[in-house]
């Protein structure tokens, strides 16, 4: 069975624990081991999460498969960019999965639960940026309709940036 939740500041080393799994399945192998475990540890420690929980405009959705938590999103509502002609757009900032449950398509689910969570909030649609290697997600959103509309560099380390797509859904 699986649930989400909105994420409360009590859950906050959960998230970090989810999130520094997710971020170095996914992006691990994308710069050095130490840029990657600087950045792992400045962004995915209890008090960042704190910080971001205690953000009203930040939503965290956490997903439970069988009473585990397996994944989370973050959301943000009305985050206009030059790029797209709407004030009233989310970005979706995050969508972290455990690989060892990518198959059951849970990654799926907590997508769609953020569009309708999203289009309740009046949204007109959704942005996000997703590294240009990986493929896996990059198919993932081309599959629900996301079209590349710009480019971003992603920094990493001071001395490393990972160029991003730039992508738009529109409901």
């Amino acid at each position: 069975m699986n649930t989400i939740i909105r994420a409360t500041v009590k859950d906050a080393k959960l998230l970090v624990n989810i999130g520094k799994a997710s971020f170095i399945e996914s992006h691990g192998m994308s710069a050095s081991k130490e840029d990657i475990d600087a950045y792992v540890s400045l962004k995915f420690n209890e008090t960042t999460f704190t910080e971001e929980l205690q953000d009203t405009k930040n939503h965290f959705y956490i997903i439970y498969h069988n009473e585990t938590a397996i994944g989370y999103s973050k959301i943000i509502f009305d985050v206009p960019h030059k790029n797209i002609d709407y004030k009233n757009v989310t970005k979706l900032e995050r969508l972290y999965l455990l690989s060892d449950y990518h198959h059951l398509k849970l990654g799926l689910e907590l997508f769609n639960f953020n569009v309708q969570i999203s289009k309740k909030h009046q949204q007109a649609g959704m942005w996000l940026f997703v590294w240009i290697e990986n493929a896996k997600a990059i198919k993932f959103y081309n599959n629900f309709g996301f079209k590349i509309i710009g480019s971003h560099d992603f920094e990493i380390s001071k001395t490393h940036s990972n160029p991003n797509h730039q992508m738009l859904l529109m409901y």
